[in-house]
């Protein structure tokens, strides 16, 4: 086989048993990566099995263009019962790093953990001999050190994933770290980590991976990322920020940028030097993903400009330009110049002022305690920010000063946390949506903050404290609190496709069209088709990426559609044109949908309540929208998806239409099909 290895790994901790799969069970009919996911869980993983259950299984998948050297294959996916999830769910999280690219070079496109180890262990697969051996050694420590510790014992060359004491402490918020620190994060699987008794998975390989096409790859090398694909040396800035709300730092600071995986052409990730340590005196070096940038200062939402969503052929650009200062120089001869690249400022939120030292801390204690920087920067300390200032915080004791912009505070609260010290870090230690509900979420949750401002009105926007959505996250792309500047085109869709899922959609499928499109879609786009079919387009192509796989900074390229099937044949050998893979992807969905509606009840009644309460505080323009028109836009969609109005639930028709009968007698004979 060209691009897969051939092999699945299971991993049973509870006896020390594994047992090989072949990977051609499940491809190419479901590709790859977080499609053969979904196809094992549905297939494994009963109803009523909780996060931290050892019925529980991560089941992790590379691509077949993983390791290939095609740009951004070396991602890979991990999907089980996610920790953070409220209620628990379903969900899924990528990693980048060289750890998927490592398994595959010992012989495996994947495995499957399951179970939970009687002691705390860690695996060792070194081709095809896999040990369970003690961890106590590594037990307590922080990822770098337990990293370089498994490096001192098994050599300079193997690739690990391992969490930190936030995962041995079963933190909802924990991640799993592998190389660069690239992490596995929105889902809180560091936690089931933990819940296993497991620290880590050591990988060395002595194999190879076979691309079916060399010359078909360096044709992609070339093209793939251009004009992103650049050299990147280290220079010196002297601020800190983006778009106008920059902040000096004293004596600059060291940036290259660095690529997350194996074989991508691209710098995506910040790499900083010199930064400030949160545990010693020593200097260190940090990867700083997108979210960090406000770690360092947050008085200002970033601002956005149409271009970040809505682009033209003469103008597409990344979905998110927080991370490189090297962008392509514009196309001013675009007939549609201007208006893409009217920046909107954003908005006034005063949470905190800018403090490079403090950020440095902040982003070194989540690297090191491997806890989901998001959650820590968008959630925990906005909400810490404007509790306090709205004085909620008055009769909690937190052992010090509640203070967001005091070093000594940040560290105290995650240390608090991590550790689940005192009253309140076991409390916090479940993640924020169940920590407001436990202090009272009429009190801690909803009351409204009076410090946000809008730069387009001038007027106080009503925001609250906490910057909760929908199923336990906080607020992305959807207009408010966070990324709050995108329009109202912007933020229905990507409010939309967090209904449909159960976490953060826009880490996998920022929201993409053209502008052509929403030209026609701004005058009423709740009742727009075209808004519908950008959703599920941004939807497909998320599970195809997952899949072949490559990731959201290079995927996808609306006039460049074919460039996905391009990569897979590269790899694989198996032609198969774009609509091959979105009937793949549409596959994907109905399993991911049939999870969702069998093991965790979702319904249409569940999720557009769950969605809809937060669309009714106002974007920076004052805009929310209403019961009828979003659940007319929602009716589009399901309509469009083949799914049941009243229930949400797909059809006989459209499970046999993407070959998943099996899966619709299922669902009748539990009474959940339409």
């Amino acid at each position: 086989m060209f691009g897969y290895v051939g092999k699945i790994v299971r991993i049973n901790l509870t006896d020390k048993s594994t047992e090989i799969i072949p990977t051609s069970k499940y491809v190419p009919e479901y590709i790859g990566g977080r499609t053969v996911c979904n196809k094992i869980f549905w297939d494994e993983v009963s109803p009523g099995t909780a996060a931290l259950d050892p019925g529980n299984k991560i089941i992790f998948m590379t691509g077949p263009t993983t390791a290939t050297g095609i740009p951004t294959g070396g991602r890979s996916e991990m999907t089980g019962i996610a920790a953070n999830s409220y209620p628990e769910m379903y969900s899924w999280s990528g990693i980048g790093g060289f750890f998927g690219s490592e398994l595959k070079y010992a012989g495996y496109d994947g495995f499957i953990l399951e179970g939970k180890a009687a002691e705390r262990t860690y695996i060792y697969i070194e081709d095809d001999k896999i040990s369970f051996l003690s961890a106590d050694p590594l037990w307590g420590s922080l990822v770098h050190a337990s990293r370089q510790k498994l490096e001192e014992l098994h050599g300079k060359n193997v690739k690990s994933l391992v969490i930190g004491p936030a995962g041995e402490n079963l933190m909802r918020n924990a991640s799993i770290t592998t190389s660069n620190d690239n992490v596995a994060a929105k889902a809180g699987f560091g936690a089931v980590f933990g819940s296993k008794n497991l620290k880590a998975i050591v990988v060395k390989g002595s194999g190879a991976v076979r691309p079916a096409d060399i010359e078909k790859l360096f044709e992609l090398r070339l093209k793939m990322g251009s004009p992103y694909m650049r050299p990147s040396p280290l220079v010196r800035e002297m601020t800190h920020g983006m778009d106008g709300n920059e902040i000096p730092v004293d004596g600059g600071w060291l940036r290259g940028q660095v690529a997350c995986s194996h074989g991508c052409n691209q710098h995506c990730n910040r790499l900083m030097i010199d930064m400030k340590s949160a545990f010693s005196d020593e200097r260190i070096n940090q990867i700083e993903k997108c979210v960090g940038i406000f770690a360092y200062g947050f008085k200002e939402d970033c601002s956005w400009t149409p271009i970040q969503n809505f682009e033209t052929e003469m103008n597409h650009f990344l979905a998110c330009k927080m991370l490189s200062r090297e962008m392509p120089e514009p196309d001013p001869s675009d007939p549609h110049f201007d208006e893409l690249f009217k920046p909107v400022r954003g908005d006034l939120l005063n949470f905190w002022k800018p403090d490079f030292d403090k950020g440095s801390v902040m982003m070194d204690m989540c690297n090191e305690y491997g806890i989901d920087k998001w959650d820590v920067i968008v959630w925990f300390f906005t909400w810490l920010a404007m509790a306090k200032k709205e004085g909620l915080l008055d009769e909690l004791d937190f052992g010090m000063d509640v203070d967001v912009e005091n070093e000594e505070f940040v560290k105290h609260f995650l240390d608090m946390v991590t550790y689940r010290k005192g009253k309140y870090g076991p409390i916090f230690a479940e993640g924020m949506a169940r920590a407001i509900r436990t202090l009272g979420k009429e009190k801690f949750g909803d009351t409204i903050y009076q410090g946000r401002f809008s730069q387009m009105t001038g007027e106080r926007l009503d925001l609250p404290v906490s910057l909760e959505t929908a199923w336990g996250h906080s607020y992305h792309w959807q207009g408010r609190g966070f990324e709050s500047t995108i329009n109202k085109v912007g933020w229905l869709a990507t409010s939309l496709s967090l209904m449909l899922s159960s976490r953060d959609t826009q880490t996998n499928a920022h929201h993409h069209d053209t502008y052509q499109n929403y030209l026609e879609i701004k005058d009423d786009p709740c009742h727009s088709e075209l808004l519908v079919d950008a959703v599920i387009m941004n939807e497909n192509k998320a599970d195809i990426k997952d899949a072949v796989t490559c990731c959201d900074w290079q995927s996808p390229d609306l006039f460049w559609p074919e460039m996905e099937s391009e990569m897979f044949a590269a790899a694989t050998g198996i032609d198969i044109t774009e609509q091959g893979l979105n009937y793949a992807a549409e596959r994907s969905r109905l399993l991911f949908r049939a999870i969702l509606i069998r093991n965790h009840g979702r319904t249409r009644d569940v999720e557009v309540g769950a969605i809809f309460p937060t669309m009714q505080f106002p974007d920076p323009l004052g805009e929310t929208v209403g019961w009828e028109d979003w659940n007319d836009l929602v009716d589009i969609y399901y309509d469009r998806r083949g799914w049941d109005r009243a229930t949400g639930w797909p059809t006989r028709e459209t499970y046999e239409k993407y070959g998943l009968k099996d899966v619709a007698d299922e669902m009748e004979r539990i009474g959940k099909l339409p």
